[in-house]
């Protein structure tokens, strides 16, 4: 599947109209220097033969023994011995493994933040309507996810920008800062933005598996022996649901992680959102298709993750 989507990532924007090389020099640079950028990164070969270069040098071993060489400077080890090559930054002029191990911890600060948001948030309000089911609470629970998830993120980024850094000053508008306070405070509405719409869908989720497992059999007998009601609602309740549940918080996982393309432009963090957005509009195909790679690999990790997760919490998958 990531070999199939970098394929066709690639090869879509190498159809686009445009000249990388007349992007790289700018358009006041005479021909001659177009045409020697085109050559310095192969652009006047066949599009047949690119492709074949850039598929070999993906994946590749590393020599064994010796000297990282120049033709191994831009790569990133995946395993000992075995390098992942990206290529070359047109717009960054660096190799784009480089800029992944830059910005990719900066992503999954993000998405982890968004994940935190979607299951506290989501979590406990799809339990707690589910609890107090046809109840003001059930209702106020159901409308405002409905409410928050067909609010458009960039619009709730706005929005929180607005009341908590313009008019509030309590967080920062934009940008990353440099010390890990700053990080984090950085990342407090960015992971907001990114989580509320999550977190919509999701407690509409756990509310309807929760109110589905309450009204079992096995709710009736615990409540018959003197159960607690929380101990009903979180054992008997929230355990049963929990297969469903947990599998779609690993595929959010994954496309939180690789998604937030439009929060992080919005708010100026320098993850793989932002260079894919700055790579796209200058049309640097190996930094796209770097993050493409990374982002497919984050969901297809998260895929096979919440495949584990249903093996392992729900016996029956296993026959």
């Amino acid at each position: 599947m990531i070999v199939g989507i970098a394929s066709a990532s690639w090869g879509l924007l190498a159809l686009m109209p445009g000249d990388p090389a007349r992007l790289l020099v700018g358009p006041q640079a005479s021909s001659r220097d177009v045409a020697a950028v085109r050559k310095l990164y192969g652009l006047d070969r066949p599009l047949a033969e690119q492709f074949v270069t850039y598929a070999k040098h993906l994946v590749h071993l590393a020599p064994r023994g010796e000297p990282r060489g120049d033709e191994h400077k831009g790569c990133a080890e995946l395993l000992p011995h075995v390098h992942v090559d990206l290529g070359q930054s047109y717009l960054y002029r660096q190799p784009v493994a480089r800029l992944v191990e830059k910005r990719l911890p900066v992503s999954l600060a993000l998405g982890l933040g968004a994940f935190l948001v979607q299951l506290l948030l989501g979590g406990t309000s799809g339990i707690a309507a589910a609890a107090r089911a046809r109840s003001r609470l059930d209702e106020v629970v159901v409308g405002a996810s409905l409410l928050l998830s067909t609010v458009p993120t960039f619009v709730v980024g706005l929005g929180l920008q607005y009341l908590c850094a313009y008019r509030l000053g309590i967080l920062p508008l934009d940008g990353y800062g440099k010390t890990f306070a700053e990080h984090v405070r950085s990342l407090v509405l960015p992971s907001l933005a990114l989580g509320l719409y999550g977190a919509a869908t999701f407690s509409r989720l756990v509310r309807e598996e929760v109110r589905d497992a309450l009204l079992g059999h096995h709710v009736r007998t615990a409540t018959a022996k003197g159960a607690s009601r929380v101990r009903v609602i979180l054992l008997h309740g929230v355990r049963v649901a929990l297969t469903p549940i947990a599998t779609l918080a690993a595929l959010d996982l994954g496309a939180l992680v690789g998604g937030a393309i439009v929060v992080e432009k919005i708010f100026r963090i320098p993850g793989l959102g932002e260079m894919t957005v700055n790579a796209v509009q200058n049309r640097d195909a190996q930094a796209v298709v770097g993050a493409v790679i990374v982002s497919s690999t984050a969901i297809v990790l998260a895929t096979l993750l919440a495949d584990l997760l249903a093996f392992v919490l729900d016996p029956r998958t296993r026959r």
